[in-house]
Parts: C-alpha cells; sequence; structure tokens
C-alpha cells in the first residue's frame, strides 16, 4: 500500500460521574462518550524506517501517544516498523477532547490496516488500554458508555446527532489535576453544577467542582451559554478546558461563537460540529 489516511476524531463527554479513588491511583468512572465531527489526520506512508511528523513541532517527540501506538503495534504484530506517520493537528491540546489519545487510537486502526494486519477489534482494544483510560474508547469509533477507569467500553447510541458548539480559552487543564482535586470539592454545592435534561440525556460532570474552583472564568463561560436561546444544555468535556453547548434545532452555532467571542474573551477558540 502506497499512503493511506486515518481520521482520529475528538470526543466529549456528555456525562461524567467520578465514584472513588482507585488503590492503583486512577479514579472509578462512569461517562457517556460521544464522537464528533472534529478530527486530527494520521497519514500512513511506506518509508525504509520509522519516521514521525507533527505539524505541531512540540508534539513531534517520541513520547508522543502515537509513537508509543506503533511501537506496541509492532511489537505486537512482528513487523519491520517500515512506515512513515504524519499527524496534522485540529483537536487543541488540555481541552478534556481527547485528542492525544484519538490520535494514538488511530495509529492503532490505521496501521492494522496499512499492515493488513488483520487484529480484531478486541484485540486492538486491549492494546489501546495499555496507553491511556480513553484510548479504549476510540478505538471503537462509535458513542458508548465507558467505566472503570475508562477502559470498559460499552456501545451506546445517542437519540440523534448532536449540534455542538466547542469554546475554549488560550490555557489548558491537565487531567491529572483535575482528578486529584476531585475528592477536595465534590461537595461543593451550586445550581450550575446541577444535571440539565436535553433531548432524552441527562448532561452533567463531576469534574466541574474541582475545575471551575480554580478556573473561574469556565464556570462564567458555562453560565453564560445557558442564558444563550439557542442553547439547550452546556457543560465542560472531560476535565475541560472545553465548554461545549447543545444547540437547539436550526440554531446558528457560528452566530453564538461570534457573541460569545464578544461578551467573554475575542480570543476564545471555538468550533462548530456534530456528534457521530
Amino acid at each position: 500500500m502506497q499512503g493511506m489516511e486515518e481520521l482520529a476524531h475528538a470526543k466529549v463527554n456528555l456525562f461524567l460521574r467520578v465514584l472513588r479513588q482507585r488503590e492503583d491511583g486512577f479514579h472509578e468512572i462512569e461517562t457517556l462518550m460521544a464522537p464528533i465531527t472534529l478530527c486530527d489526520s494520521l497519514e500512513i506512508e511506506s518509508a525504509n524506517a520509522f519516521e514521525f511528523h507533527c505539524d505541531e513541532p512540540g508534539l513531534a517527540g517520541d513520547d508522543n501517544l502515537v509513537v508509543r501506538a506503533a511501537c506496541l503495534f509492532f511489537s505486537e504484530t512482528n513487523r519491520e516498523p517500515k512506515v512513515r506517520l504524519t499527524l496534522r493537528k485540529e483537536i487543541p491540546q488540555g481541552a478534556g477532547l481527547g485528542g492525544g489519545s484519538s490520535d494514538a487510537a488511530a495509529a492503532l486502526r490505521g496501521l492494522n490496516r496499512f499492515f493488513d494486519a488483520r487484529l480484531s477489534r478486541e484485540r486492538l482494544s486491549t492494546l489501546a488500554a495499555q496507553l491511556g483510560s480513553d484510548v479504549s474508547f476510540f478505538a471503537n469509533e462509535t458513542a458508548a458508555s465507558c467505566s472503570g477507569r475508562g477502559e470498559i467500553v460499552t456501545a451506546a447510541a445517542l437519540p440523534a446527532p448532536l449540534s455542538l458548539l466547542l469554546l475554549k480559552p488560550e490555557f489548558g487543564v491537565p487531567s491529572s489535576w483535575a482528578y486529584s482535586r476531585w475528592h477536595a470539592a465534590r461537595e461543593i454545592a451550586d445550581a450550575i453544577y446541577q444535571p440539565q435534561k436535553f433531548r432524552d440525556i441527562t448532561f452533567v460532570n463531576d469534574l466541574e467542582r474541582s475545575v471551575f474552583e480554580k478556573f473561574v472564568f469556565l464556570a462564567q463561560m458555562k453560565s453564560w451559554l445557558l442564558e444563550q436561546p439557542e442553547v439547550g444544555a452546556a457543560l465542560m468535556s472531560g476535565s475541560g478546558s472545553t465548554i461545549f453547548a447543545v444547540l437547539r434545532p436550526n440554531a446558528d452555532g457560528d452566530l453564538v461563537a461570534k457573541r460569545a467571542k464578544f461578551a467573554l474573551d475575542s480570543q476564545l477558540w471555538s468550533y462548530v460540529c456534530e456528534t457521530i
């Protein structure tokens, strides 16, 4: 095969419950995640040796999850790593959208196809779980309920595609920090954290308390979105810093984004998309 492209879709957490901290240091969670149309792309080509390139230079090192996924694939299949991987980023970092995990899953899926290795979806999911808590979800390319530390994945059907507006400030939120603060902040009571019912889905995120306590601007973003007539629900995705709005039918997400930049921060990153 000369070359191929594998898409790495971002995700949003439609709900996220944190149940307890586990003895292994991870947290036991229950979450409903959905892939969205925002995506990175991974180009796979034949080469004389292994090469990895990324259009964001800071992500081009050997610690990138794409490189780790490739090493795992070649170790599993005993194939020579004669391939060039080129990652093109659209998903922002530190956003709670799963960009790095999705890139890793795309590498596993794409290399499996490129080399015709015929690893089963179940085997790919097992390999994915070794790379990170969310990678198993992305290996399956469908909405899913996830439990354990996120690696136990059960496919789920959404009632219909959701139209979303994603808003992210210039700063990111480290996932490990957000989870480390969960226990101390879990009893904070405020109407902004209450579950929202829209389109037969209950939107809630237990990490908002710990994140909003430090990053107050994210709470302001969510509150502002909930005041907009086009918005049916608003929630932080994962550990942030993206806040997404679920748009009502026929709403103009670009218009809401323009209003948000005027009212909140002219430097906000925005993206209008749908669940897949």
